[in-house]
């Protein structure tokens, strides 16, 4: 299998627009688009999210040990080094609720909050994947506070770092987060935009003498940040590999990077002209994995010519989970929407008319992380992923103390 993703990973990453891969879905591909969405389920399952703690709203492992602390280094082939942790705000009052916050005096995350990171593979990831993969990871909404983004509906000029051809418009409430700094914070001293792409700027530098690709991934609100996120990249040249020397005659051809999305349960970002403008960019593949009809989050916001004209980019890939054997039917919007839900989906779809099988070997398990959907006779605990027996310390006199973030040194 690792062999055969490496000679066929331009196919995989959508060179073709993933002709012929989507329906049936290849087995590859499953596999691809599982490996990239659990890369994103890592920051859920890293992030601090008790109000409780001082350090609520940062990453509660050190970036050289997040893929082993979340269960992504043993038995697993692709082999990534995380190389930058990046943190995003708004530009609204953190009065307002609008990020997830300590409940404790002056905590060390202020207005700001860790969404994501940049990875790139190996020696040894580099061999399995074919190339050099740089990988920028997007989480979802986290808590209440941060749906009220999400509710931000209404339509901003992104003319700023997208330019004034086609007149693009985004969701205002993730343009806000994506661009959004703040003047002596400890995170957002630059906003999230600014800290991803010179990431991604130093890494194709460092790498411009091998194949490089760009891998954007995220869930609901992640998707559409990747996807914004992939656009701003291509649109300014971000994936241009720098040019070795500047006395060849003639001098080489221009070298970019394709730049893929990978974009679970994703919401619409922007208007017909970001819709132009997404056509218009070479060398950039999106492709939206919807699980359909239980999800209802990829079909907002609303498409209402005049008031909301939102427009879908990019191919889609749908699956439907209330065809699996191995779950409960869903409850409420959010059931559908759980990432690891849609990876499972991804693991046993076989078409809008097809049963639901298992193709991939993924534990039926990691569903229940965070929830009770996998069926009671299936035996399986309910929300079983818990961090709160590490946030405790016991010191050598025997009393415990607060240790739920690990610092980078």
């Amino acid at each position: 299998m690792s062999k055969i993703i490496a000679t066929k990973w331009r196919a995989l990453s959508g060179e073709e627009e993933w002709k012929g891969l989507l329906d049936p879905l290849d087995l590859d591909l499953r596999r691809y688009i599982i490996h990239y969405g659990e890369r994103v389920q890592a920051i859920y399952d890293a992030f601090i999210g008790d109000e409780k703690s001082k350090n609520c709203g940062l990453p509660r492992y050190a970036k050289r040990h997040l893929f082993s602390k979340v269960g992504l280094e043993k038995g697993n082939p692709y082999k990534y080094e995380v190389t930058k942790y990046f943190y995003a705000t708004t530009d609204i009052s953190s009065t307002s609720g609008f990020i997830k916050k300590s409940r404790a005096a002056d905590p060390p995350a202020g207005d700001s909050n860790w969404i994501g990171y940049v990875a790139v593979t190996t020696d040894t990831g580099t061999t399995v994947l074919g190339r050099r993969d740089i990988l920028i990871c997007w989480r979802g909404t986290k808590g209440a506070d941060e749906w009220k983004i999400n509710n931000m509906v209404g339509l901003a000029s992104a003319s700023k770092i997208l330019g004034e051809k086609h007149d693009p418009k985004v969701h205002n409430g993730w343009y806000s987060m994506y661009t959004t700094a703040h003047e002596g914070s400890a995170y957002n001293s630059t906003s999230c935009r600014d800290q991803v792409l010179s990431e991604v700027k130093r890494l194709v530098n460092n790498y411009k003498k091998e194949e490089v690709s760009i891998t954007v991934t995220g869930h609901s609100l992640g998707a559409a940040l990747a996807t914004l996120n992939a656009v701003d990249i291509v649109y300014n040249g971000h994936n241009i590999i720098p040019q070795i020397g500047n006395l060849i005659y003639p001098p080489p051809p221009i070298k970019i990077c394709p730049v893929t999305v990978f974009a679970f349960g994703a919401p619409r970002v922007g208007d017909k002209g970001f819709h132009k403008l997404f056509f218009d960019l070479k060398k950039l593949h999106v492709l939206r994995v919807n699980n359909k009809p239980g999800d209802i989050i990829p079909s907002t916001p609303p498409s209402v010519q005049g008031v909301l004209p939102y427009v879908d980019v990019g191919d889609e890939l749908i699956i439907d989970t209330i065809k699996s054997p191995y779950l409960k039917q869903p409850n409420n919007v959010f059931d559908a929407h759980n990432l690891e839900v849609y990876l499972h989906g991804v693991a046993g779809t076989h078409g809008k008319d097809g049963e639901f099988k298992l193709e991939v070997n993924r534990q039926i398990a990691l569903v229940n992380k965070t929830s009770d959907f996998v069926k009671d006779e299936l035996l399986v605990l309910d929300y079983w992923w818990t961090t709160n027996k590490e946030s405790m310390a016991q010191n050598d006199d025997g009393s415990w103390v607060l240790m739920d973030h690990e610092s980078d040194d």
